[in-house]
């Protein structure tokens, strides 16, 4: 729920336990949440107001109240009603807003803090200075994941990390850029590698029964303090780019995962294209055909074991040794031997990488 909801929420609910219509402008004098039942005053009566000094004004049958933080303005609070019951009871109400603001400004200040660190903004004595004012515990570990929607990332999604992850305090919710939701989780000293995993599976797998879509979950290692965190939201973007390179099937990405995709995927793209020229002498990987190509991938998914292979795919060995010889022929590299197999698998990945460049 958003503050708009919350704040028409809660001047609904006042209106049904106090029988009284309340509206809400801006701090420009425009209005925000219309009243139930009463037409809006006019602009040019909220726009007097406003220049007035008083926080607070009553007419024959109307109210008129300043919602203030400190000396900042931000809604001016309208109530309709007689005596001095409707203007206590619109005192309470402007209690109450002030309360949802100061609640929703500090988690507001909280999660810009949150995002700014994790960007690399802040020196580190500025930081620990920061979350000291924001009451934000500066020792405790906590672990970070991005998680990006294969479709166009909507609010289902980010609504169904909320109510995963959000009741927690030292729980953080962000959006760093318009495809990325990141959250910021606190974890327990005890914690493993595998419990980040535990929980990157939790999250596809409610995403994709709850908010019906399919995600990546990436991660990194665990943050000791807040001083890691800046480190530990690079590996999780590292671990979110390299595995939708180089492990295609997968949905979920730790860093420590990587394996060799972490390695290519920090070479230049020139001598990328020179190890392809090199291993290949000119020929290219695209020109391969789809059956070929898959035959390859899974020789290589049961460890070179021919026997193994050919009964995956339903053909007979010696059509398989017959289909493994016509690619060497092409390329000069018997992928039955250990390697000749790295050296392919290797060129298979870079060609992956350079593909996957090229196509952003």
């Amino acid at each position: 729920m958003n503050l708009k909801q919350l704040l028409k929420k809660t001047l609904k609910d006042w209106a049904d336990i106090s029988g009284l219509d309340f509206c809400l402008f801006d701090s420009k004098g425009k209005l925000f949440l219309p009243a139930e039942s009463h037409n809006a005053p006019e602009e040019d009566t909220i726009q007097a107001f406003l220049e007035e000094e008083a926080c607070a004004k009553a007419t024959t049958s109307i109210h008129y109240y300043k919602v203030t933080i400190g000396n900042e303005l931000f809604y001016i609070l309208v109530v309709w009603g007689k005596g001095t019951q409707a203007h206590t009871i619109g005192e309470l109400a402007v209690c109450q807003i002030e309360t949802i603001l100061e609640t929703t400004r500090e988690k507001l200040d909280k999660n810009t803090f949150m995002q700014n660190l994790l960007l690399g903004n802040y020196a580190a004595t500025d930081a620990r200075n920061r979350a000291k004012r924001l009451r934000v515990n500066p020792t405790l570990p906590r672990a970070i994941f991005i998680v990006e929607t294969k479709q166009a990332r909507d609010e289902h999604a980010l609504a169904t990390i909320q109510n995963l992850y959000s009741s927690r305090t030292g729980n953080f919710i962000l959006s760093t850029n318009e495809e990325n939701i990141v959250l910021v989780k606190e974890v327990r000293e005890t914690d493993t590698y595998a419990s980040l995993e535990h929980t990157a599976l939790t999250m596809v797998d409610m995403l994709n029964t709850e908010a019906m879509t399919s995600a990546w979950v990436a991660y990194g290692n665990i943050a000791k303090d807040l001083s890691e965190l800046p480190c530990a939201y690079k590996e999780a973007l590292t671990s979110l780019e390299v595995g939708k390179i180089f492990q295609p099937t997968q949905n979920t990405f730790g860093y420590r995962n990587l394996g060799i995709g972490h390695l290519i995927y920090q070479l230049p793209e020139d001598i990328c294209e020179k190890f392809l020229d090199e291993t290949f002498k000119g020929e290219k990987l695209s020109t391969i055909d789809d059956e070929s190509l898959n035959i390859i991938r899974i020789f290589f998914e049961n460890n070179l074991n021919l026997s193994e292979t050919a009964r995956n795919l339903y053909l007979h060995r010696n059509t398989l040794v017959y289909r493994i010889e016509k690619i060497e022929k092409r390329f000069g590299l018997d992928i039955r031997s250990f390697e000749d197999a790295i050296t392919f698998k290797l060129a298979m990945m870079v060609s992956d990488y350079l593909n996957y460049q090229k196509s952003r």
